[in-house]
């Protein structure tokens, strides 16, 4: 549940920045922690969800936001297309509950990407319906910046496998 999840993400980023000197290191670690998790809970999300096949990155991009996002963390980022491509989105949240607990980041941890396991997240579950993308922080309000900024670059569509064999 959602309360949980953020009752104890804390205690797991302070154990990991006890674990790991570097920041980089445990933001690969959060990335990582994340996407096991998006590629498995794409199935629980499709079930109860009942959204049906997205046809454009940008009903991908809305469905991410107003369906996941309200579903998993009760929150509803809004959504811009930041490219002419339309293969760019970000996810402007003006809320983010992981972050509920903390006030800001110690001046040693400053290169520290607190909530990269929800890039991780959204980057295994969108692999899982073969859609390859990059997740990134682009703001991050425990950085000093006005919001928080999830960017999604949509890469191509994965190929099938079965077209992959010879």
């Amino acid at each position: 549940s959602r309360e949980l999840l953020v009752l104890t993400y804390g205690a797991l980023v302070a154990q990991l920045c006890k674990d790991y000197e570097k920041d980089e290191d445990v933001n690969t670690c959060l990335d990582r922690m994340g996407y096991g998790i998006g590629v498995r809970l794409i199935d629980d999300f499709l079930a109860r969800s009942a959204v049906r096949k997205c046809h454009s990155y940008s009903e991908t991009a809305d469905v991410i936001a107003q369906v996941a996002f309200k579903m998993y963390l009760g929150v509803t980022p809004s959504v811009s297309c930041s490219s002419a491509a339309g293969n760019e989105f970000s996810l402007i949240l003006d809320k983010n509950p992981l972050v509920d607990f903390v006030e800001e980041l110690p001046a040693e941890r400053a290169s520290l990407c607190y909530c990269n396991l929800l890039c991780g997240v959204i980057r295994g579950a969108l692999e899982m319906v073969h859609l390859a993308a990059e997740v990134t922080f682009l703001q991050d309000r425990l950085k000093g910046d006005p919001v928080t900024e999830i960017g999604i670059t949509f890469l191509r569509k994965a190929e099938d496998r079965k077209h992959k064999r010879n």
